[in-house]
């Protein structure tokens, strides 16, 4: 056991299972006490069960650590301030939140429904909010405050298929920094982590979606697909596992990671990549005045576009107007 987070209080959703399992495992070993929420819902949302997270707290609690289990359900805001009030009403301190439950739906646009996309949205986006709003009330208050997301590359890069998930986990990009730049001044941090790992969740994904895109340089649902300069880089993002993820979040969550805020960190296998920021542009073209279609339709494809290719380009066997005619 160690002591890196000793006599603090974290709380993490999804923590039943996969990734989530492995953080709550790896802080509860450096001395924090640990509230484990994980409704135990299938990967697509469905049922209940109370025994993933209710096992996560058993071997806490056998190792030597403390922690409680909450069976929340956080897609809700009632779920979502549960979680925190399990904190305060067991230990009566917070200090830390880890939000990491997710579920996907995956169906391509033209197939995907409603209720597809809501379930998705409320859960991997909403239920970043429900914590986040009852914790930050807290925080803002203590002056002191730990916040780690989780978002992915379907969010960042784009996977075929998700748009749902992928809406989300954009959206959890924005929020965290958002919320970085809402309480920074109160001695609060928010990031974010992209893992690749292989877990329950993206083993859902189907094999064609799979080959797809991997098609495109694209690594599949959850991980991240970056070109590697050698190889052994190339062999530190192939070492996917969950237990993989779990270093890079909790040391988001000690005191000396005070600086660290609003960034998100790409984590496959022994690989981890600070993300660079969507602002400002990487390449810009500039006039004194408005731009004409004509000086557009030439200065674009030359310049602002020159060399940047299209992540999913037609199928070539499609007549393309501009392209083909």
């Amino acid at each position: 056991m160690g002591n890196l987070l000793e006599g603090k209080v974290i709380a993490m959703t999804g923590a039943g299972r996969g990734i989530g399992r492995e953080c709550a495992l790896l802080a509860a070993s450096e001395g924090a006490r640990v509230v484990v929420n994980d409704p135990g819902v299938n990967p697509d949302g469905t049922g209940h069960d109370n025994g993933p997270a209710e096992q996560v707290v058993e071997e806490i609690r056998k190792m030597g650590g403390e922690a409680v289990p909450n069976f929340a359900d956080v897609s809700t805001m009632e779920g979502g301030e549960s979680v925190i009030r399990t904190a305060l009403d067991t230990w009566g301190r917070l200090d830390g939140l880890v939000n990491l439950a997710a579920i996907l739906r995956d169906r391509m646009i033209f197939n995907m429904t409603e209720e597809e996309w809501d379930d998705v949205i409320r859960v991997d986006l909403k239920g970043h909010f429900t914590t986040i709003k009852p914790a930050s009330v807290l925080f803002r208050q203590q002056r002191y405050g730990r916040i780690v997301n989780f978002t992915s590359v379907s969010g960042l890069q784009g996977n075929s298929g998700q748009a749902n998930y992928g809406a989300a986990k954009a959206g959890v990009a924005g929020l965290t920094r958002v919320v970085a730049r809402d309480l920074g001044r109160y001695g609060v941090t928010c990031n974010a982590i992209a893992p690749g790992a292989q877990t329950r969740l993206t083993a859902t994904v189907p094999q064609q979606a799979r080959e797809l895109r991997a098609q495109r340089g694209i690594a599949g649902a959850g991980t991240i697909a970056q070109p590697t300069a050698n190889r052994a880089a190339e062999e530190a993002a192939t070492m996917r596992t969950p237990d993989m993820v779990a270093p890079m979040t909790i040391y988001l969550l000690l005191d000396e990671a005070w600086n660290i805020n609003g960034r998100i960190f790409q984590v496959a296998g022994g690989h981890i990549g600070l993300l660079a920021d969507l602002y400002p542009p990487f390449r810009n073209i500039y006039k004194h005045g408005k731009w004409t279609l004509d000086e557009l339709r030439m200065l674009v494809p030359s310049q602002l576009m020159a060399g940047i290719p299209n992540p999913a380009p037609p199928a070539e066997d499609i007549r393309i107007p501009g392209r083909d005619f």
